[in-house]
């Protein structure tokens, strides 16, 4: 328990940190402080080496050979807009899943207004997706497949080495949102067939807000328009926008500070091991839904598999609503959670909890078992209330 708080809302943003990230931001921002790529001094050239050991970093996290292929964004809905709109034309096809955030579904209905065809594949009411309805959707014009990796509501995961598979097959390229998974559970860009993968550094990267990225396949980039045109500081010399990685996407001042803090999020990340990691966040995983599923009046959505999902677990007490639950393991027992949509209707939907939705547990790599132990006898406290009479407070 860290400052009087039990905190469970790591699908949102993690916290705490390890003290490598801030410590390399305000190195960063102590000794460097400096333009990369603008300037020919000193600084600059640190500033410059800053950025590029993150992408080496993230590179060697995803399986990727080539680091200049990891293009910075702010977050993965930028990085997830900078694909939609640079890739998708009117009367191209893409699919997706019903189990997307809102920073697919967004664009995408967008783009569908502006005459891209839209396939959304439903998944059981578990989460689940079949790969054999992905492929069964794919047609002559289809440009794009863009799914999340697991889900912000159920922690389901989805079966991307058997979607890669197929997509490669088919020659249609994959994208993949891996805000919920990236440091999480292991990605390989090659073994799982991925060419575009999107990610943000303020979850399990363990890096802080404001950061992000997408890699890029070779070749992709020729067909992928920037969202943004400008200063990159290299061939100044011309008006047009460079043509080669990561500058083409590149545009402007980056968040150098940031970057320094996501690189050392992801080497802590290296150092600690994947497989430490996801073992960790499985048995923390296990223990939640096993109190959860043996406490009368909660109801618990997805596989409630750990082996299949990450570390998010939704569930809803009979005879309240999520905010009142929320509040109630906030101000009674310092649990704080989040409840609602999550800024995925569509998953809702398909779970059969909108339009109320659920409260979202969502423990990280700092949380402990004694942590998950307290939260479980929060909520079973809230539940014998509700059954006795349906107020949370005692």
């Amino acid at each position: 328990m860290r400052d009087g708080v039990i905190y469970l809302d790591n699908a949102a943003t993690s916290w705490p940190k390890p003290p490598e990230t801030f410590k390399a931001m305000e190195e960063f921002m102590l000794s460097v402080g400096a333009n990369p790529g603008r300037s020919g001094h000193r600084l600059s050239i640190e500033a410059g080496r800053v950025i590029l050991e993150a992408r080496e970093a993230l590179a060697a996290l995803f399986g990727v050979d080539d680091p200049l292929r990891i293009v910075f964004t702010r977050n993965a809905t930028e990085a997830l807009n900078l694909v939609l709109y640079g890739l998708l034309r009117p009367g191209d096809h893409v699919i997706t899943s019903s189990m997307e955030h809102n920073s697919v579904m967004r664009p995408l209905r967008d783009l569908q207004e502006k005459g891209v065809e839209l396939t959304v594949v439903e998944a059981s009411p578990r989460g689940e997706l079949d790969p054999q309805d992905v492929e069964g959707a794919i047609k002559e014009n289809t440009r794009l497949i863009v799914l999340t990796h697991a889900s912000n509501v159920t922690g389901t995961l989805m079966p991307l080495t058997e979607i890669g598979q197929i997509a490669r097959r088919k020659g249609v390229p994959l994208c993949v949102d891996s805000a919920q998974t990236a440091g999480a559970y292991p990605i390989d860009v090659e073994a799982m067939g991925i060419d575009l993968l999107a990610f943000t550094g303020h979850k399990s990267l363990f890096g802080p807000q404001g950061t992000g990225g997408l890699f890029i396949r070779k070749g992709l980039e020729e067909a992928i328009r920037p969202l943004l045109r400008g200063g990159t500081g290299s061939r100044s010399e011309l008006e047009e926008q460079p043509d080669f990685l990561p500058d083409k996407y590149e545009s402007g001042t980056p968040n150098t500070v940031g970057i320094a803090g996501l690189g050392a999020g992801v080497r802590f990340l290296l150092s600690e091991g994947m497989e430490r990691i996801r073992a960790k966040e499985e048995a923390l995983t296990q223990t939640l839904l096993e109190g959860l599923s043996d406490t009368p009046g909660v109801t618990l959505y997805g596989t409630c598999d750990p082996r299949r999902q990450i570390a998010v677990v939704s569930f809803n007490i009979d005879g309240l609503s999520p905010s009142e639950v929320a509040m109630a393991l906030d101000e009674e027992f310092g649990v704080l959670t989040r409840p609602g949509l999550h800024c995925a209707p569509s998953a809702h939907r398909t779970i059969g909890t909108f339009p109320q939705g659920t409260v979202r547990l969502s423990a990280g790599y700092f949380t402990t078992e004694e942590e998950i132990g307290m939260a479980l006898r929060a909520v079973q406290e809230l539940a014998a209330r509700a059954r006795k009479g349906g107020s949370t407070h005692g």
